[in-house]
């Protein structure tokens, strides 16, 4: 490495976030300006020569880690970007959204800090865009093949932009009215703006993809249709079907799952709405669930001028420090501190919803819970802990269960489905119908983003490999690959 001792001299120094009071008046990222390259440089600098890199099977994606962080170390951007994009499609989101399981795994974190890749990823991409480093890669020769993407979200982006680099007509079909999937819709945008979406939308139209919103596959045109006009489908659809919580007064008005809520947070940005039809101000919001998309939920709410936000976990408080029973590399649960939690909000664990009551309107004002233990196999209430708390809004953040088989697409195309609700696939990406393929949270189940763009490029390379005979394409993972988490 270009600094041998810098993990030895430089202490780890994380990007800037805009003061609280200054960011929750608006919905910019809250992080400032990724400028300071000085920093940067420095940070890189603190990956040390491991031997064996472990960040490399943290990172479903296999990033070459080390190689990046050194090029950044000597200021060699274009090198340093050319070997991000060597792995990764799309490191403006990875670096503001994936949690950084590469990070767990760093052989520097067994007992230091680990060294701080997201952020150098992030700059190496965001220093490409300004500088005119990211340019469309049109394919030298078309091959005649066509193939449909059904889903715009990170898997079904990676699948379209790598089979249509391949020489191969790709069309990608979104139910939406804008590209992008839980991308554009369920993620805030303090958490990243939809810019960012949108020229790298425009980078694959100029190499020849194709895009249709507001199309929804089993509805507006069939799976049988498309199976009869391209040479192959891949569904990338996602597991949109979200985790209720089927309790007494669930029926309420004003009780709304997250993707309900954050989506229309999302539309008054894009300028759809002058404000939104479920909005949080002077309200007592609850968000049950206490992940990311909950976490999201409160940050929203706050940014909408909530009188109060309250999120709700089931399970107890992590702990600050990585568990025995999950050991370097693996991806330890410990409490996190997102930028929504610095911002206001209370975080209450170890508790159960028992019920909703509404007033006279059928509007719900408060929910009902209890604590609980984890006796005996499941979650069990601790007597005499029951109370109320206000409720006068509350956002459903407890995950996804599968794929959406409500509008007939998996039906119409014929696939099976697994035992978890998720559509089936060999270890090729491959369905039970032929010329079918899944890639992403459709076949995985709700999963990190960085694992859906790993899927859409092994998924490629099949699909490729099924249209020509071989490919050439990477496959960074297989569909039985799980990752470094206990």
């Amino acid at each position: 490495m270009a600094d041998p001792k810098g993990f030895l001299t430089t202490p780890k120094q994380l990007a800037e976030r805009r003061p609280v009071d200054v960011r929750i008046r608006d919905w910019n990222e809250v992080y400032v300006e990724r400028s300071l390259l000085p920093i940067i440089t420095k940070q890189a600098g603190r990956c040390m020569d491991c031997g064996i890199p472990f960040c490399h099977n943290g990172c479903p994606l296999g990033n070459l880690i080390p190689e990046w962080n050194d090029l950044a170390y000597r200021d060699d951007w274009s090198g340093a970007i050319e070997r991000l994009h060597a792995t990764n499609n799309f490191p403006e989101f990875t670096g503001r959204l994936c949690p950084a399981p590469c990070e767990s795994a760093c052989v520097l974190g067994i007992n230091q800090d680990a060294v701080t890749i997201k952020n150098v990823e992030v700059t190496i991409i965001d220093k490409a865009w300004d500088n005119g480093g990211v340019t469309p890669q049109v394919p030298e020769r078309l091959s005649g093949k066509t193939v449909a993407v059904v889903g715009s979200g990170p898997a079904g982006l990676a699948v379209a932009q790598q089979l249509t680099r391949a020489g191969h007509t790709v069309v990608v079909y979104e139910r939406a009215d804008r590209i992008g999937g839980l991308l554009r819709y369920g993620i805030p945008e303090f958490k990243m703006e939809k810019r960012h979406i949108n020229r790298r939308v425009e980078q694959m139209r100029a190499e020849g993809t194709r895009f249709r919103t507001g199309v929804s596959v089993g509805e507006d045109i069939t799976g049988q249709q498309l199976r009869e006009r391209f040479d192959a489908v891949v569904v990338a659809a996602g597991a949109t079907t979200a985790r209720d919580l089927p309790v007494p007064g669930r029926e309420l008005k004003g009780i709304h799952q997250a993707m309900e809520y954050l989506p229309l947070a999302n539309k008054v940005q894009e300028g759809d709405f002058v404000e939104t039809p479920i909005s949080a101000k002077g309200k007592h919001v609850v968000v049950i669930g206490g992940g990311d998309t909950g976490a999201d939920c409160l940050g929203t709410a706050l940014r909408q001028g909530a009188a109060s936000v309250t999120q709700l976990e089931i399970m107890p408080r992590p702990g600050d420090d990585r568990p025995t029973g999950q050991p370097w590399p693996t991806m330890p649960m410990l409490y996190k501190v997102t930028s929504a939690h610095e911002e206001g909000g209370e975080r209450v664990y170890s508790v159960n919803t028992t019920h909703f009551t509404g007033d006279e309107d059928g509007n719900v004002q408060e929910l009902h819970l209890v604590e609980v233990e984890f006796k005996d196999g499941r979650f069990q209430p601790v007597e005499g802990t029951e109370r109320s708390i206000p409720a006068q809004l509350v956002t459903l953040a407890m995950g996804f269960t599968g794929t959406d088989t409500a509008n007939g697409l998996v039906e119409q195309l014929g696939v099976d489905l697994d035992a978890r609700g998720n559509i089936n696939r060999d270890s090729a990406f491959a369905t039970n119908v032929d010329g079918v393929y899944v890639c992403g949270d459709a076949g995985r189940g709700q999963s990190l983003i960085v694992w859906a763009i790993a899927e859409g490029r092994s998924a490629a390379a099949a699909v490729d490999k099924y249209l020509g005979g071989k490919t050439a394409l990477p496959a960074p993972i297989r569909p039985t690959d799980r990752p470094l988490v206990v």
